[in-house]
Order: structure tokens, then sequence, then C-alpha cells
């Protein structure tokens, strides 16, 4: 008993042991006990077998002598470069990027930068003006919201007063009676209209339609190479005179719609024609019976005896 106890004791102590971790320190200690050995014995390489030995002769084994290489500075220079990479990407996401391409223009040529490259649409030039918006300092992204604030903060315009003149004070006192009254009739009269019920709208929409349906056509003209503006009929009915985008004015006969006369001189486009309300009944024809106006301001006054105008 005493004998099979001695045995399961030195069976015990000769197990093998598991490590957990790293096991460089026990290497280098190895290692290092094998140098020591091979300094005392004398011999080199009398522990190693003959192969190992012939390794390490020819260069092919390599021993170390327990120099290490601290890895962790070139992976710290690499994480730092990732985490400014993260960080510029997370500021790109926060930073408001405007949607209008023509004010991405603006703002990239604030920068500096060219505001179209070969090849880049709208959506490729608003991400190039986020990456370098997050590129910036903190200071330079605060600057236009500063700059429009610095805007908004200016000194309001002072109003002043001067005494006018007679006649102009004249004009506007005649301007006012006539426009106000003509404006509280038409808002009454809207007023009105908006406050009519439903179904009397819907009648007297019917019976509008019912009365266009009345209507036919007598006659039809082509007026102009371009859209007709206006037209209007002279005080005996019988002339119509038309304006369109062309710049030209034209009279023509009614009820057979020939042709009268084309007046020419108006270089824009013409948004006006008018009759005096006594041409072609009392007026002389050689008198400015038509008034016509453009959309470059000028005025012209026609008579409908001769060509020409005053």
């Amino acid at each position: 008993l005493v004998n099979s106890m001695a045995d399961g004791d030195v069976s015990a102590s000769k197990k093998a042991r598991v490590f957990f971790g790293n096991t460089e320190d026990q290497d280098k200690q190895r290692i290092n006990d094998i140098s020591l050995s091979k300094q005392q014995e004398g011999g080199p390489h009398s522990e190693i077998s003959p192969a190992i030995a012939a390794g390490i002769k020819a260069g092919n084994i390599n021993i170390s002598d327990g120099a290490t290489f601290d890895l962790s500075l070139a992976s710290e220079a690499r994480q730092q470069e990732l985490l400014a990479e993260f960080e510029r990407r997370k500021k790109a996401r926060a930073i408001a990027v405007p949607t209008d391409d023509a004010e991405i223009k603006a703002r990239l040529r604030q920068l500096g930068q060219p505001i179209c490259l070969f090849g880049e649409g709208p959506a490729d030039r608003r991400e190039r003006l986020r990456q370098l918006l997050s590129e910036q300092a903190t200071e330079e992204l605060k600057w236009p919201k500063e700059e429009e604030r610095r805007v908004d903060e200016k000194e309001p315009e002072e109003i002043w007063y001067h005494e006018s003149t007679q006649a102009l004070r004249q004009v506007r006192f005649w301007i006012a009676e006539y426009s106000l009254p003509r404006a509280r009739d038409r808002l009454k009269a809207a007023r009105i209209a908006r406050a009519r019920p439903d179904p009397e709208r819907a009648s007297a929409t019917q019976d509008l339609h019912q009365g266009l349906r009345m209507f036919s056509n007598y006659c039809s003209q082509v007026g102009d190479d371009r859209p007709i503006s206006v037209c209007q009929f002279s005080p005996n009915s019988k002339v119509l005179a038309t304006a369109s985008w062309s710049g030209l004015c034209k009279l023509w006969s009614v009820p057979d719609c020939e042709p009268i006369r084309v007046l020419r001189g108006h270089d824009g486009n013409v948004g006006g024609v008018a009759f005096h309300p006594q041409a072609t009944l009392s007026l002389d024809a050689r008198a400015s019976c038509l008034a016509s106006g453009a959309n470059d301001g000028t005025v012209h006054l026609w008579s409908l005896e001769r060509y020409g105008r005053y």
C-alpha cells in the first residue's frame, strides 16, 4: 500500500501542466537556461539535438536573445488616425449643408474651392461641400452664421420725409379719391360673394354656362405669330384693335375680320391698347384715337386716318 501511494505521488507530479494565457515569459526563461547551460558546459548546443544544432549553425533557426518589439506605438498611431476619421465623419453628419445648388456653389466659392468638377452632379457637389466643412475648424464653421447675424444686426434705414410740391399733392389726392372708393366697392363685392352659400354659387355658375352656350363663333382670324395680349372694340363696334407680344398693333374690320392696318412702333411686348371714348364717333380721325403701351414703358398714340403715331 505504501509503495502504491508513493507511485501515485510520483505520477501526479509528472502530470503535464496546462498554462492559460501568454507563455512568452516561460519561453524566454527556458531559452536563457539553455544559454547558461551551454556556457557552463563549454560545448555549443550540447543540450540541443544534433539536427536543431545544425539548423542553428546554418542560420536557418534563429534563437532570440530576449529582445522584444513593442507593437503598441505603431498600433496607437493607426488607432489615432481611425479615431480622427470617425470624428470627422461624425462632424460631417452633424453639419447642415444647404440643398439649393446655387447656394452650394456660392459656399464653395467662399471656401476658395472650384464650384464644379468634371462629371460632378448636384448630389456629389453637396457631399464635397459637407466633407470640406467637416475639415474646417470650429471657428471657420461658425463664421457664416456670425456673418449672417452681423448682417441682420445692421441698423435699420432711417425713414425721412420732405415737403412736396403742390402739384404732387394734388395728383396724390386725386389718386386716393379715385382708387379708394373703387377698392372699397371691390372688397365689399368680394365679401358678399364669399358669404354666398355653395348651392347659390353653383346655380350662378350653371346660369353663366347656359348663357355661354348661346354664343356661336361668327368668324375667326389669326391675329399674330406671337400671343395676343389684349384686344378692344372701337366705340362704334366696327373696328377691332389687337396688340401682341411681337410689338405690333393691328386694326381689323368688323364683322368680316379683314386686316385694315398694322401699327408698327413698339420694340417690346405690347400689353395694352385702348380707343378714345369718342373715336370713330365724333372725334376727328386725324386726332389721337388709339393708345398703346408696351413693357418697355413706352406709350404711343395713333390716328385712324393715316398711318403714324404722335
